[in-house]
């Protein structure tokens, strides 16, 4: 069995009519969940993830910047992509909850795995700048979380969005107990992920090509994420799970199916199994055709529930 946290709030982020990062993402992924085979999982909330939290990864000054632009109603634009409505703040503050809970749980025995359906996504968000649909970085608030109220020593973060996870990158590569691998296209937005971006020796960027594969992907996942993994011998396993690499997404290139994704989160399971007894957060990221996003939600959640 695995853990499922979601929450009400996260259709209520708003944004502008055509936007591909839309409050439907969620009903898919709730359809899809509603196969039999999903009936005993447990559904579960958070509480938003408290400033202090927050602040392990992103400055105060940037978060009381961010809570300040909140709009008492419409919306507001930081950037070309990334929008604010009245919800917007309180929707990615439950977001890094659900989280920063999920690790909780899973460290603390109550399952091996969990995963996070949530919105707004967060692995674009920089230190001190909201992008690419992400206002702050809950995946890198769940690892810190990990590492101050746990005492875990060495994170793992693997992310197989088709965009790379520049937020990630920038707040962890300067810092040799967190590892970020990360699997994107390139060239195609934010621009980042060289594969010469190598951090403190912590950071492995996989950049691939438009029309990449299953059959092309795995030998390489295998080789350049999987071994280095197997070395860093990590005590929790974070994944970012961005589901645009499917062949059927509107913003990437990618040609991945259904079966790649399970055979990604095998690949990750056995790491996890190998060294850090099988614990497993994985936090919804990309993934933009509806009907793409349910079905490869429900493979990846399925093959955390059974292998």
């Amino acid at each position: 069995m695995t853990l499922f946290y979601t929450d009400p709030i996260f259709p209520r982020h708003a944004v502008p009519d055509g936007h591909p990062e839309r409050p439907a993402r969620m009903a898919a992924i709730r359809t899809a969940l509603e196969a039999p085979q999903f009936a005993a999982l447990p559904r579960r909330t958070a509480d938003p993830a408290p400033y202090e939290a927050i602040a392990r990864a992103h400055p105060s000054a940037h978060l009381d910047k961010l809570d300040a632009l909140r709009p008492a109603e419409g919306l507001i634009a930081l950037d070309p992509d990334t929008v604010m409505s009245p919800d917007t703040w309180t929707a990615a503050r439950v977001a890094s909850g659900c989280a920063m809970a999920a690790v909780d749980a899973v460290l603390d025995g109550e399952d091996d795995s969990a995963f996070i359906a949530a919105r707004p996504p967060g692995h674009h968000a920089e230190r001190t700048r909201a992008m690419g649909f992400c206002l702050i970085n809950h995946i890198a608030i769940a690892a810190r979380h990990a590492q101050a109220a746990h005492g875990v020593e060495r994170v793992a973060i693997v992310d197989f969005d088709v965009h790379h996870g520049n937020g990630t990158q920038d707040i962890f590569e300067d810092d040799p107990t967190v590892l970020y691998a990360s699997t994107h296209q390139s060239p195609l937005f934010p621009g980042t992920g060289a594969a010469s971006e190598r951090g403190v020796g912590n950071i492995f960027n996989v950049p691939l090509g438009a029309g990449t594969d299953g059959a092309a992907f795995r030998p390489i996942f295998e080789s350049a994420i999987v071994a280095p993994l197997d070395r860093f011998a990590p005590d929790l396993l974070l994944l970012s799970a961005g589901f645009d690499a499917h062949k059927d997404d509107p913003l990437g290139g990618f040609a991945l199916v259904e079966d790649d994704f399970v055979w990604i989160t095998r690949q990750m399971m056995a790491i996890a199994q190998k060294h850090c007894g099988g614990k497993v957060v994985s936090l919804l990221e990309g993934g933009y055709d509806l009907p793409a996003l349910g079905q490869s939600t429900a493979a990846h959640i399925s093959t955390l529930m059974n292998g």
